[in-house]
């Protein structure tokens, strides 16, 4: 039997701009003392949860290796050959 309070581990959370409002405000955090880290698979942790969109017009090396830089990770699109995708990596 399945507990209703119990949520489901991979349940979709859609959340739209719309439905996130910040309202700035004194605060007690300390930003250097935030983690907004996430564990993207078994073996790779994103420092900055962020993830670029596998798009033509978006992700391509340069932007792949811009979003490492900050902690994130870009997915090259497949609209390319696969020596053109392993040379974007090289």
């Amino acid at each position: 039997m399945e507990h209703p309070s119990v949520p489901e581990p991979f349940a979709p959370i859609g959340l739209t701009f719309d439905d996130v409002l910040l309202v700035p405000s004194a605060s007690d955090v300390v930003p250097s003392e935030v983690d907004t880290s996430t564990q993207l698979t078994r073996s790779l942790r994103l420092r900055t949860p962020l993830v670029s969109s596998a798009m033509d017009t978006v992700t391509e090396a340069r932007m792949a290796v811009a979003m490492a830089r900050i902690g994130g990770v870009g997915v090259l699109h497949r609209n390319m050959s696969i020596e053109d995708q392993a040379l974007q990596v090289d």
